[in-house]
C-alpha cells in the first residue's frame, strides 16, 4: 500500500535550531531525546517504512529569533531525494515584512506544494483580518495550505506557555478562513483536541477542508472520531506522521488494530492524498 505522509520534518540539525529552547519541552512532552538526525538517516527512516514525505518547512523566527528550517532548505531535499522526498509545504512568517515576497517565491521560485502554518507558536490566528493579503496572494497562486488545529506540544509545561495561547489554533478559525475563500484547499493538520468534535462539524461543513491526524496516536483518537474515519469522513482524511515525533512502526501499527478495512485504509494512506492534491 503506498503510504503518502503528508507532516514530516526534517529531523536534521536545521529543524532542531529552528525549535530553539521548545526543544527541550518537546522532548519531555513526548517522553524521548530530541537529537539531530544527518540527511542520509532521515531517507533511511522513510526509505526502511516504505513512505513518501512530505517535508515541512519551519518558521517562526519574528517571534523567537530562532533561524528557520528554510524553503530553500525543503526545496532542495526534495530535489536530493526526489524517490523520498515528494514534496514539500513552504512556512511564511506572516509577521515579517518580506512575507509576501517569501510566498510568491516559494511556489513560483521553488516549487513547493503549498504552505504550512502553525498558529500557536506564530502567534495568530489565521482568521485575523491583517493576515489577509497574505491570504488573498495564497488564493491566487492555487495552492493549499495546511494548518495546525488543537494544543501542541511546543511550550506545553512552561510557565504561561511561554506566552503562546492555543486558542489561536481553534477549529472556528479554519471555519471563517475556509468561508472567506471557498476555492482554497485546506488541510487541518493534527487531530484537533479539545476540539475535536469542532473539527469534525468544519470537515463536514466546508467542501474545500480536509483532515489529517498527524501527532497523536491513533489509540487514543476519540471514540467518535473513529467511526467518522470509516463512515462520514472517510473521503477527508489524509494521514501525516509528524515525524520524528512518533515512530512509523507504531503508527502503523496502531492504524491496523483500528480494525478499517483495507478499502478505508487506502483512502486514508494515498488515495484521498492524491485525490486532493493531485499527487
Amino acid at each position: 500500500m503506498r503510504k503518502i505522509d503528508l507532516h514530516a520534518y526534517s529531523g536534521t540539525r536545521e529543524f532542531i535550531e529552528s525549535q530553539g529552547e521548545y526543544i527541550h519541552e518537546l522532548a519531555r512532552y513526548w517522553k524521548r531525546e530530541w537529537v539531530a538526525k544527518e540527511e542520509h538517516e532521515v531517507i533511511d527512516d522513510f526509505e526502511a517504512a516504505g513512505v513518501e514525505a512530505i517535508l515541512v518547512a519551519f518558521d517562526i523566527e519574528s517571534v523567537t529569533g530562532y533561524p528557520p528550517c528554510s524553503n530553500d532548505f525543503i526545496a532542495r531535499l526534495r530535489d536530493d531525494y526526489p524517490d523520498r522526498v515528494i514534496q514539500g509545504w513552504a512556512a511564511v512568517d506572516p509577521w515579517k515584512d518580506s512575507a509576501l515576497d517569501d510566498a510568491e517565491r516559494a511556489i513560483r521560485d521553488l516549487g513547493l506544494l503549498g504552505f504550512h502554518f502553525h498558529p500557536i507558536m506564530g502567534r495568530y490566528s489565521v482568521d485575523d483580518r491583517s493576515l489577509y493579503p497574505l491570504w488573498e496572494l495564497v488564493d491566487e497562486l492555487r495552492v493549499p495550505v495546511m494548518i495546525d488545529v488543537g494544543t501542541t506540544g511546543m511550550g506545553a509545561g512552561m510557565p504561561g506557555g511561554s506566552g503562546t495561547r492555543i486558542d489561536f489554533a481553534h477549529p472556528m478559525a479554519v471555519d471563517h478562513l475556509a468561508a472567506d475563500f471557498p476555492h482554497m484547499t485546506i488541510i487541518a493538520a493534527h487531530p484537533g483536541w479539545p476540539w475535536v468534535d469542532e473539527m469534525t462539524a468544519v470537515v463536514l461543513h466546508k467542501g474545500n477542508v480536509y483532515w489529517e491526524l498527524s501527532g497523536w496516536a491513533p489509540k487514543y483518537f476519540p471514540d467518535q472520531l473513529k467511526r467518522d474515519i470509516r463512515s462520514r469522513l472517510r473521503h477527508k482524511i489524509l494521514w501525516g506522521s509528524d515525524y520524528p515525533s512518533m515512530p512509523y512502526e507504531r503508527l502503523f501499527r496502531e492504524w491496523g488494530d483500528l480494525g478499517y478495512t483495507d478499502d478505508v485504509l487506502e483512502g486514508v494512506f494515498h488515495r484521498n492524498a492524491e485525490r486532493v492534491l493531485g499527487l
